[in-house]
């Protein structure tokens, strides 16, 4: 077996760097059009850059426990995060067991990032850390054990209900969405169609409608002892509609799989889990990565109409935090902040999306 060696290149043939002031002329000032053009731009961006970074730290206040100082500031007021910001991280949690939430979130945040690691991904040991996590989760957050005082589920709020509903609705969801793609793609017309017809009839409705539903209607269609409280109904409804969208993804990188390997795994003696579990649903995944990995950023953005029925999410613990006179003037930096929380929460399930594709398709070449 003989081995090419690929040519190299002489650096004396090779063009000369260009420096980055020869690649701003090439590429930005390419013709007297472009580079009118591109100077607007360049001192729009400039200008636009200096007047939000004036009013964010130039001109802020940051420190001031009241808003007095801020009545003469020509910038932000960040006093408001100082002064609010329990009211907004915890919502109507009791003030004095405010710590609790706290380590909620961070039991929620430690979990999650337990899931991402590849070495963790099996069924056992990912069971293992979701109830484990759960457990301790609602132990601090509902109380009742190890002399923790007990709190209800309507006093819950702020970025320890966001977190818990959006996990919640992810671990119930998931399993129900690979369910529904599963009968959806059955060869018995009966399961078949009673798919269909639940995931079209589910995805034909908005969110805001199923969640009144679940919240409002479902207690009088239901006996007492089944109705159970308002959180878990809202939590069953939104993971109902989350599995109807990611099982029509996963359905999708389904279909993208080539029969003759469904054959092949038949030939070889495997059965229908067999070749579901090793075969048909890891190709699936990966298929289907992208559109699930985006469906779980919008349900994260999605965890903010829990406000309408009633619940006080981050959102309406902001809303709560500038709704006292002497902070209401400051609305957009609360707002801002609560932007900003959202953000790392999307932005870091984007970037470990985009990390999970690099790993599969390295792993599939």
């Amino acid at each position: 077996m003989t081995t090419t060696a690929l040519p190299i290149s002489d650096p004396a043939t090779l063009p000369p760097a260009k420096s980055p002031i020869s690649w701003i002329r090439d590429n930005l000032f390419n013709g007297i059009a472009n580079s009118s053009v591109t100077v607007v731009i360049v001192f729009l961006m400039a200008w636009l850059i200096y007047s939000v970074g004036s009013w964010a730290f130039i001109n802020s206040v940051w420190a001031s426990p009241t808003a007095e100082a801020c009545q003469s500031a020509t910038g932000a007021c960040w006093s408001v995060i100082n002064a609010r910001a329990r009211i907004i991280l915890f919502g109507l949690y009791p003030f004095e067991e405010h710590w609790r939430s706290a380590l909620a979130c961070v039991a929620v945040v430690v979990v999650v990032f337990l899931s991402c690691i590849p070495a963790l991904w099996t069924v056992f040991r990912l069971s293992i850390v979701w109830l484990l996590g759960a457990a301790i989760f609602y132990a601090l957050m509902h109380g009742g054990v190890f002399g923790l005082m007990v709190v209800p589920t309507d006093r819950w709020g702020g970025l320890s209900l966001t977190l818990y509903i959006f996990v919640s609705v992810c671990l119930i969801g998931m399993p129900t969405s690979i369910v529904l793609a599963l009968a959806r793609q059955s060869r018995l017309p009966a399961i078949r169609k009673l798919a269909a017809l639940l995931i079209d009839f589910v995805r034909s409705l908005p969110l805001l409608a199923i969640l009144f539903a679940a919240a409002l209607i479902i207690p009088f269609a239901l006996p007492e002892w089944l109705q159970g409280d308002k959180l878990g109904r809202v939590i069953v409804a939104f993971s109902l509609f989350f599995a109807c969208y990611q099982a029509e993804n996963i359905r999708a990188g389904i279909q993208i799989i080539p029969s003759g390997q469904g054959e092949a795994a038949k030939a070889l003696g495997l059965n229908y889990w067999q070749l579901t579990s090793r075969i048909i649903l890891p190709q699936a995944f990966r298929n289907s990565l992208p559109p699930m990995i985006n469906q779980f950023v919008m349900t994260f953005k999605d965890t903010s109409i829990i406000t309408i029925v009633g619940f006080f999410d981050v959102l309406a613990s902001a809303q709560a935090a500038f709704g006292v006179a002497e902070w209401a003037p400051y609305y957009i930096e609360v707002y801002v902040f609560v932007g900003f929380i959202y953000f790392v929460f999307i932005f870091s399930l984007s970037r470990y999306g985009a990390y999970l594709e690099k790993r599969m398709r390295v792993d599939h070449e």
